[in-house]
């Protein structure tokens, strides 16, 4: 059926990287590029021996593409987005799809009223670990959940902070910890554990020369009246990002790469009332987990999974629609964090678009800034 024609829209960062998987897949053409930014569009257009635009209305209008991937900055995704939906494109967007759950609602508004495929770029999702992690919470193998935990620490170099006017602004990114480096986490964890309906969070700039949030944490209530506990920072550097969904009949451990599934027979419910001994205890084992083998992961999964949607109406593995959730829980941790008061979910939209809107009005511009566009290399192979 041919080959889905993609724009790259952002190029100095992540979209450079797409940028050469949508050229490494079978699905997949890239016929231009786009980045306000005249010297890295032309350099990124020559480079890949493709048109380049400095205008993401160009591109769109140009007739060169079926489907865009927006790697912008995180308060452009919304209006470049809608654009491309209105101009009857599909889009992919980079996490997070919006800064506000307004924005995000607006998104999937458009995506929905095209009827063309949207999604966004949770490239975790396609981990053997994960995939098996939502594979077991679907069969109910541990049981209704009543109570989850991550831990997920990224640090953060000053110079990281410094190497654009826009890196941990209000202005500029929305948020910082919390709307930078968590979304990837948060989507792991909403996945698997569900969005909670209550939110009492902390938020504070503890290390960094910066004015928005380097640290976040929060108390979490569930609908079913579980209870959670939620922690992100850019100032820890140690041990990788730690994950756990308590079940009435068993409990999945995520850290890292690494799954780990216990179960008790009967379950907790049952053997507490059942039990005759005051000293009774469950038996819980750990149960053997086999990860699926030869699945494709990282970025390059993800667009190859949009682009065969397209083609071949595939499911999606990370429909732009659940997008919405992880905005929801950011924008939840950062309203309860600014008001110190607990949130409900759905997010008021008025009241955080008021939040917002004061704190860009305060948003101060950075003195010293040495500009470094470039993207991280743990992520450019992804």
């Amino acid at each position: 059926m041919g080959k889905v024609r993609i724009g790259v829209i952002g190029v100095g960062g992540m979209g450079s990287a797409h940028c050469k998987k949508v050229q490494e897949i079978e699905e997949t053409t890239l016929t231009c590029v786009c980045d306000v930014d005249a010297q890295v569009a032309e350099k990124k257009g020559q480079e890949l021996n493709v048109p380049f635009f400095t205008d993401y209305h160009t591109l769109i209008d140009s007739g060169l593409v079926d489907a865009v991937i927006v790697a912008t900055h995180h308060w452009i995704h919304p209006e470049v987005a809608i654009y491309a939906f209105n101009k009857g494109l599909h889009v992919l967007s980079e996490k997070p799809i919006a800064v506000t759950v307004s924005d995000a609602d607006k998104m999937i508004k458009a995506a929905k009223k095209s009827k063309k495929v949207f999604a966004v770029m949770y490239q975790r999702r396609t981990e053997p670990t994960i995939r098996k992690a939502l594979e077991l919470i679907r069969q109910r193998k541990i049981g209704e959940i009543r109570r989850t935990l991550c831990v997920e620490p990224w640090y953060r170099t000053q110079a990281y902070y410094d190497s654009g006017s826009w890196r941990a602004t209000w202005a500029g990114e929305g948020g910082g910890v919390m709307i930078n480096q968590a979304p990837h986490g948060i989507d792991i964890f909403t996945l698997l554990g569900g969005l909670p309906s209550l939110v009492q969070a902390k938020t504070r700039t503890r290390l960094h020369r910066i004015e928005v949030e380097d640290e976040a944490c929060a108390l979490l209530e569930y609908p079913n009246g579980a209870w959670g506990y939620y922690y992100v920072t850019t100032c820890e550097a140690i041990g990788p990002y730690h994950m756990e969904f308590a079940g009435d009949k068993g409990k999945l451990v995520i850290r890292g790469n690494e799954l780990e599934l216990y179960t008790c027979h009967p379950s907790i419910d049952e053997f507490t009332f059942a039990a005759a001994g005051m000293w009774a205890n469950l038996e819980v084992k750990e149960e053997p987990v086999e990860l699926p083998q030869g699945l494709p992961t990282g970025h390059g999964a993800i667009i190859q999974n949009f682009a065969r949607a397209i083609l071949y109406q595939e499911p999606l593995l990370s429909p732009g629609k659940d997008g919405l959730n992880s905005v929801e829980f950011i924008n939840a941790v950062i309203l309860s964090g600014k008001t110190g008061k607990p949130v409900k979910l759905p997010v008021s939209r008025c009241r955080y678009d008021r939040l917002m809107e004061e704190l860009k009005r305060t948003s101060k511009p950075k003195e010293t800034v040495k500009v470094v566009r470039e993207t991280d290399p743990k992520f450019k192979q992804g």
